[in-house]
């Protein structure tokens, strides 16, 4: 038994002491919002739902997914002096009889709701990825964790294998500890298990108010007593694991359930790990479980289905006892082996049959890309890579293609690479880390190569970019993925203000394929953005040429011939953008604003009343400043425009807010009203204050 296990009982232990807990390992982490997600649905289960979170989540998704790309926020660390509850827990070893050891957190003040806004109205907004952040989602999470705190004792969150997940939890967990996203109530425990200390620097303010529990490999004494119990008896026999094991309790484990009966069963040389996972397949007594064992090893990750894929029907009714094996963990749908087991039974499978390595992952990648195709039928093609489920049999069957045939699958890995990086930064690192896996577990010295390649420009201060100019430099990608390697580019570089390199990728992306309808519309957009109607518009129109019904590029020639005085056209492409997606708030919020400058402010009373009242998350700064001056200017005659301004200015607004700020108002200034008259007021103060 080692720190897993440990941690599963003292998860046990504080549900016995009314906690509601959750539980997070490498197979859930591969960004802040995947933990979150999983922690909540975890506290949900015991707890109810967590509505806000949910809400949270759902509208984040949204907005990156209409943006293309989402802009997470990695910020500096702010450590506060908050106490906190903190177990760091030794690899592979086990405490006896340990029990649970806590220590109390106690914070100042208790969480505080949050206030969702609306955010998709404003142009800088919709710029950096329809306003928000993980930020938002996590002050969400932390109001959720306000919400259990008042009605159950305590609210513990387990991180295990913290070795692995800190490189994405680390500094996220600093800034939940200095409230960043909220203040977090006493009754709040985090328990982290894994192999190192931490980072002594980061969390030297904290040190004094951690508590850790060490956790070393089982004396000799401790080592007998296991053998004892599970019937290993003999003296020769038990000096021999003794000797082999070197007390780390998985091995101990492995040997002692082969329940071995002389010295030559358990020592036969070779591999520490090899022997004893050996050893222990050896021992079980049905071919059919032995079989199940060996297959199910193959897989990343298993749920009831990948086993009947894996094992073959002749495994029928044994995934209950898989379930149960010593070396075998995992929480909801899916379970996974053990590392250490996993590489030996990998291993020996790669190196004894070559040919039934290749035709086992042949099989399961053929399994997945049929799911993937079930997905499909359910999914506009726009829609996959958004989607969980699609993106995970899509990866799952990359790595098993990867695995039985490394040289004919790299290209085609390296593709969807290209696409992840399109997506956001957690998608790509699970892609880089799947392609890590599968240079292991090949041994390939290419695939290798390109994991360290990718590894090492995930850490660059741009992983995105780094990602897709290695792709572009190294390997050989067809000419579509590189047009979309561009793209992304270009598209990344115009979220970041690099406007002029954005377009130069953008022309890049065409020169490989004309017919990428996407990199027309992302140059379009940054056109626009620069004033450049006319070509913002062409760049559009050969986008809709290609697809006809693309909402955004309705939307944003409809925004280009709107900020160019061709309302009849504006009016036509925001009418089509809003009819093919409803729910697309750029859309109507352009469709709003062209309403009003054409006059018909009374008639959009009501609309804007409720666009601007709807809460909605995340939460974006800019966007709450622009939406309260909206509507001082649009719907409170009777408040006054110089201290609406003038609020406005006190949170410092920076240069292109700014901008934003006046592009709008000098539409609004030209509609010749009182509306226009307050608008004219506003603009003034502004450029004024802007002056000084």
């Amino acid at each position: 038994m080692g720190k897993s296990t440990l941690l599963r009982q003292w998860q046990e232990a504080a549900r016995r002491a009314d906690a509601v807990t959750a539980v997070v390992d490498e197979n859930d982490v591969h960004g802040v919002q995947q933990a979150l997600v999983e922690l909540a649905r975890q506290l949900a289960e015991q707890a109810g739902p967590c509505k806000e979170f949910d809400r949270a989540v759902e509208q984040f998704r949204r907005e990156q997914a209409a943006q293309g790309e989402p802009m997470p926020v990695e910020g500096e660390v702010s450590v506060s002096s908050r106490v906190v509850a903190q177990a760091a827990l030794g690899a592979a070893s086990l405490l006896p009889g340990a029990g649970v050891v806590t220590a109390m957190a106690d914070p100042d003040a208790a969480a505080q709701g949050l206030d969702w806004l609306r955010s998709a109205s404003q142009a800088r907004a919709r710029r950096r990825g329809a306003g928000g952040d993980e930020a938002g989602v996590s002050r969400a999470f932390v109001a959720e964790l306000e919400r259990l705190c008042r009605r159950h004792r305590w609210v513990v969150l387990f991180f295990d294998t913290w070795e692995q997940t800190a490189r994405y939890l680390d500094g996220w967990l600093l800034r939940l500890l200095a409230e960043e996203f909220g203040a977090v109530l006493a009754n709040v425990m985090v328990v982290l298990a894994g192999r190192d200390e931490l980072a002594e620097r980061e969390w030297a303010p904290l040190r004094a108010q951690v508590a850790d529990v060490p956790l070393e490999v089982f004396t000799e004494a401790e080592t007998r007593a296991l053998l004892t119990a599970r019937g290993v008896t003999g003296p020769g026999v038990v000096e021999a694991v003794l000797q082999l094991s070197m007390g780390l309790p998985l091995l101990v484990e492995l040997l002692a359930l082969a329940r071995p009966h002389t010295v030559e069963e358990v020592d036969a040389g070779g591999d520490l790990a090899d022997v004893a996972v050996e050893r222990f397949v050896q021992w079980i007594t049905a071919p059919e479980q032995r079989e199940a064992v060996r297959a199910c090893a193959l897989p990343l990750q298993l749920n009831e289905d990948v086993f009947a894929a894996a094992a073959q029907p002749q495994a029928e009714g044994w995934w209950e006892w898989l379930c149960g094996q010593p070396f075998v963990s995992g929480r909801g749908g899916f379970k996974h082996y053990h590392a250490v087991v996993r590489a030996s039974l990998v291993r020996q499978q790669r190196t004894h049959s070559p040919r039934s390595w290749a035709s086992a992952h042949l099989r399961l990648a053929d399994t997945h890309a049929t799911w993937r195709a079930a997905v499909e039928e359910q999914l506009l093609e726009a829609k996959h890579w958004e989607d969980v489920a699609w993106r995970r049999h899509q990866l799952d069957e990359t790595y098993h293609r990867l695995c039985a045939h490394p040289t004919t699958q790299l290209t085609p890995a390296l593709e969807h690479v290209v696409h992840a990086a399109g997506q956001d930064t957690t998608v790509l690192r699970q892609w880089v880390e799947t392609l890590e896996q599968a240079a292991q577990d090949t041994a390939d010295a290419t695939l290798l190569e390109w994991s360290t390649r990718l590894r090492d420009a995930l850490v660059d201060d741009e992983p995105v970019l780094a990602c897709l100019a290695g792709l572009l430099a190294h390997s050989p990608l067809g000419t579509a993925a590189r047009s979309w390697a561009h793209t992304y580019r270009g598209h990344h570089l115009y979220l970041c203000d690099r406007d002029e390199e954005a377009l130069i990728e953008f022309d890049r992306a065409l020169a490989h394929d004309a017919r990428n309808a996407h990199a027309w519309a992302r140059r379009g957009r940054t056109h626009s953005w620069l004033g450049h109607y006319e070509q913002a518009v062409t760049d559009l129109t050969a986008a809709l040429e290609l697809n006809p019904t693309h909402a955004w590029a309705l939307a944003s020639r409809g925004q280009a011939h709107r900020q160019a005085g061709h309302y009849g056209k504006a009016r036509e492409d925001l009418e089509r953008a809003v009819e093919a997606d409803p729910e697309d708030l750029s859309s109507r919020f352009e469709k709003l604003m062209l309403d009003t400058v054409e006059g018909h402010l009374e008639a959009c009373a009501e609309q804007w009343s409720r666009l601007l009242a709807s809460p909605v998350s995340p939460p974006d700064e800019a966007a709450t400043r622009l939406l309260g001056l909206l509507r001082v200017l649009l719907l409170e005659p009777e408040s006054g425009v110089a201290e609406a301004t003038e609020e406005f200015l006190l949170a410092n607004p920076d240069h292109e807010e700014i901008t934003d700020v006046l592009a709008y108002l000098a539409e609004l200034a030209a509609m010749g009203d009182g509306v226009a008259d307050r608008a004219r007021q506003c603009r003034q103060l502004i450029v004024e204050r802007a002056s000084e």
